[in-house]
């Protein structure tokens, strides 16, 4: 991709439309297959016997995407250019019973997913997406993205203490949503109101992974429209980064030198731990790339050279530093919004980067004209983690981790700067043509 046809902030409206139409995990692979398909990237079946044809190709696996491109002249030993990221969010999960209720309020059961801000999901307009698997075991996608569900928090009449003390959330009997009004509440309820959304003959439906969404659009904020506010930025800001990086590769008049195999590895479950088998804990990846080198003609030891060759960079929102507490940062680590991608550094293994792992993504930055900051925690905090040491660990792949700085995170609305959305979708884009 020449400099002429860098992302800009385009990519940024683009990632708010990629996010508002991808409420659940599911949508959000659906979301990324579909511009893929736009780039000529293709689908193949896990089920069926794949070729070692060149040019893009993708393969779904319920709330995880894996896509790759086979550049003209790729040998079995090319090793592959991977970033990796998840499609989950923390939030409110439909439980197997959802139909529930109390003192003439019509409620659904849920249950919480991954480690929300719970006080951000209080008070505010809710929808309802995931989906349903059908009789036959086929699965539709469901989105009701209207007012349909609330949280309410209690009245601070019934609650003197929150302004003292602070507020004070059960997870079990204090973040059960309302739906209505009524004492008849009726085993199936829920589901049935689904199948006619989905447009679904009644009964049709055998199972369902459903998820709470907020309806509020995302938006530029501030006076220069210099920030963007929305949901799930954490981690689709970075499916999206990468899936657009990809297609631009892959489209580039020069994709036919390309010396590495780009790949897109977008997993689910990363918020709970990853293990799944679509999570980055679980068999997926490494199979893909696997059967990729043996569908060109590869050994054992042509797999073997390929990942020993591969670099995986692990794509995930990380912290931008607070201007309300700073203490909380490193005193000589302070990400700044707007500053470019960062550079995820931690010792004991939170994070996979390690030196050669900066250097090579130094490489793709100066190659894409980006700056890049690097974050540590402060050592009196607790670090969080990503996929990244997961991927270095199972599949013997050296990794980095980096991400886009964000305020908020868990949030049901987070924030970051509108233009380092681009930023790391150029840097991206560098790091998979080598």
């Amino acid at each position: 991709m020449s400099t002429s046809q860098r992302f800009d902030r385009g990519h940024t409206d683009d990632l708010m439309s990629f996010l508002a139409a991808s409420p659940s995990p599911y949508h959000a692979v659906a979301g990324a297959a579909e511009r893929l398909e736009k780039a000529g990237f293709r689908q193949v079946a896990e089920t069926d016997a794949w070729d070692g044809t060149t040019g893009g190709k993708y393969v779904l696996r319920g709330g995880a995407i894996v896509a790759w491109y086979v550049p003209e002249g790729a040998a079995p030993h090319t090793p592959f250019r991977i970033v990796g990221a998840h499609t989950d969010s923390p939030n409110l999960r439909v439980k197997p019973l959802p139909d529930t209720g109390a003192h003439g309020w019509r409620q659904v059961a849920v249950e919480i997913y991954g480690g929300p801000l719970l006080n951000s999901w209080l008070d505010r307009d809710l929808g309802l997406s995931g989906r349903l698997t059908l009789r036959d075991g086929s699965a539709r996608l469901v989105n009701v993205d209207r007012p349909l569900l609330r949280v309410p928090q209690l009245a601070i009449h019934l609650d003197r203490a929150v302004s003292t003390d602070g507020l004070k959330l059960d997870k079990q009997r204090h973040l059960q949503p309302v739906w209505g009004l009524g004492d008849d509440v009726r085993d199936g309820d829920l589901i049935a109101f689904l199948e006619q959304e989905a447009g679904l003959p009644a009964g049709e439906v055998a199972g369902w992974d459903l998820m709470t969404h907020s309806v509020e659009r995302p938006a530029y904020l501030g006076r220069d429209r210099e920030l963007m506010a929305g949901p799930r930025m954490d981690n689709l800001l970075s499916v999206h980064a990468g899936t657009a990086a990809l297609a631009a590769v892959a489209g580039a008049d020069d994709a036919a030198g390309l010396p590495y195999i780009p790949v897109l590895a977008a997993f689910d479950h990363e918020e709970n731990g990853s293990q799944s088998d679509t999570g980055a804990d679980g068999p997926l990846l490494g199979g893909v790339l696997e059967r990729s080198v043996f569908a060109r003609g590869g050994s054992y030891e042509d797999r073997a050279r390929a990942f020993a060759g591969t670099v995986c960079v692990s794509s995930d929102t990380g912290h931008a530093v607070h201007p309300n507490y700073a203490e909380r940062h490193d005193p000589t680590h302070h990400p700044r919004a707007g500053g470019g991608p960062i550079l995820k550094v931690n010792v004991n293994n939170r994070y996979a980067t390690d030196g050669s792992g900066r250097a090579v993504w130094a490489a793709a930055c100066e190659k894409a004209g980006v700056p890049f900051q690097s974050f540590v925690s402060n050592n009196s905090m607790p670090c969080g983690t990503t996929i990244g040491p997961i991927t270095a660990a199972r599949h013997g792949i050296r990794t980095v981790d980096i991400g886009v700085a964000i305020l908020s995170m868990h949030s049901a609305r987070e924030l970051c700067a509108a233009d380092d959305p681009f930023l790391l979708a150029n840097a991206l884009v560098a790091f998979l043509q080598g």
